[in-house]
């Protein structure tokens, strides 16, 4: 596993150097005090997991995850900072932060938070070879053919939702086809027998999906401010998250709420099937 390593603080590069490198499988293939060098670094470099201070000079830690995402959307975040403004850790984890480390460095969190983050890839890995095995494999769909209609439609309603580059894709195409191609609803099937994953792995996708449809939710609801009579809009509000979540979320956009609207897996997913099965 390769990671790379920013923060402006000389110190702290080396002492996280040396904790991740007690494990002979992780390298630290690159490290950096500010934050173009890194920008050009991971460009570059086979990078798997980026360790990020929020702060760093010239550009935040979210910012410059932001431009790293646009080239490599399959990194991985882990953010450092000794702020507790829960604003700005909102902030990070909707951009896709997956853990924060605390300042002052602590070594058992490190290692801990590390060892998550590689289940985490590790379970994104199993995922992917799931889809794969289940477009080759399924009865009763060929959904995830390149050129099938169906596939073509979720994927243009995940790009049309501003969703497609998330952490939670994968996970929400593997679920629609297990849905999909069983002809049932996302509340009858047992996602752990059907992915063989334990319940702890299924509440990581779970919170994966649940972030992504969220980010959707932000994104629709801006959509649907700049034209409220667009009928895709319209009815993409309705079948994925129900009119009222999405003129909560425009309220609170707005300034008029204190929470925005509500997301189900439920109602996504299964909204997701009618409207592919629909059309």
């Amino acid at each position: 596993m390769n990671f790379y390593i920013i923060d402006d603080d000389i110190s702290i590069l080396v002492m996280l150097q040396k904790i991740l490198e007690k494990n002979t499988d992780y390298y630290v293939i690159g490290k950096a005090t500010e934050a173009e060098k890194a920008l050009t670094d991971i460009l570059l470099l086979d990078v798997d997991v980026v360790l990020i201070d929020l702060l760093i000079p010239n550009m935040s830690g979210i910012e410059l995850m932001n431009r790293l995402k646009i080239s490599k959307n399959y990194l991985h975040f882990i953010m450092m900072s000794k702020v507790t403004d829960n604003s700005l850790k909102q902030e990070a984890y909707e951009a896709g932060v997956e853990f924060f480390i605390n300042k002052p460095i602590n070594v058992i969190e490190v290692q801990t938070v590390v060892e998550k983050i590689v289940q985490n890839i590790d379970l994104s890995q199993k995922l992917i070879n799931i889809q794969s095995l289940i477009g080759e494999n399924s009865e009763n769909s060929s959904s995830f053919n390149t050129n099938d209609s169906r596939k073509q439609k979720v994927l243009s309603i995940l790009r049309l939702l501003g969703i497609n580059s998330d952490a939670g894709t994968t996970d929400i195409l593997v679920i629609y086809e297990i849905i999909s191609s069983k002809n049932l609803y996302f509340n009858q099937i047992d996602i752990c027998e059907q992915l063989n994953i334990d319940a702890r792995e299924k509440k990581i996708i779970f919170q994966r999906i649940r972030r992504a449809i969220k980010h959707g939710l932000t994104n629709l609801a801006n959509l649907y401010l700049d034209d409220a009579q667009d009928e895709i809009i319209t009815e993409y509000a309705n079948s994925l998250y129900g009119y009222k979540n999405i003129r909560n979320e425009m309220q609170f956009i707005n300034g008029y709420r204190d929470a925005g609207g509500r997301v189900s897996l439920r109602h996504f997913l299964d909204g997701l099937v009618q409207e592919t099965d629909n059309n």
